[in-house]
C-alpha cells in the first residue's frame, strides 16, 4: 500500500518560515522560489496521476494506486484553484484601492 503523501505547499510554506529567518536570508526561502517550487511540485502530482492512471488503463497499476493518485490530483489541483482566486481576489482589491 502506498503511503498518501502530505500536501506540499503547507510543508513547504512550514519549512521556509521555520527558525524564524529574515526575508532573503537563506537561499531558496524567497516567496518566489516558495511558490515557483509550489507550482513545480503540483505540476508533478498532476504528472504523476496521469501516468498513474494510463498504467492503470493498461492493466499496469492496482486500482487502489490509481484512485489514489487520482485524489491526490484532484486535491492539488483544487488547491491551486483556490490559490489562483486568492491571488486574483487580492489583485482586484488592490486595484480598487483609492491613493
Amino acid at each position: 500500500m502506498t503511503p498518501i503523501p502530505s500536501i506540499v505547499p503547507l510543508s513547504q510554506i512550514t519549512s521556509a518560515y521555520a527558525g524564524g529567518t529574515a526575508v532573503g536570508s537563506a537561499p531558496g526561502t524567497d516567496f518566489a522560489a516558495m511558490l515557483g517550487d509550489a507550482t513545480n511540485s503540483a505540476l508533478q502530482t498532476l504528472h504523476q496521476g496521469e501516468q498513474t492512471t494510463a498504467a492503470g488503463i493498461v492493466g499496469k497499476a492496482d486500482v487502489q494506486d490509481v484512485v489514489q493518485a487520482l485524489s491526490n490530483a484532484e486535491v492539488t489541483m483544487q488547491a491551486v484553484v483556490e490559490v489562483r482566486d486568492k491571488v486574483v481576489a487580492a489583485y482586484n482589491d488592490i486595484m480598487h484601492m483609492s491613493v
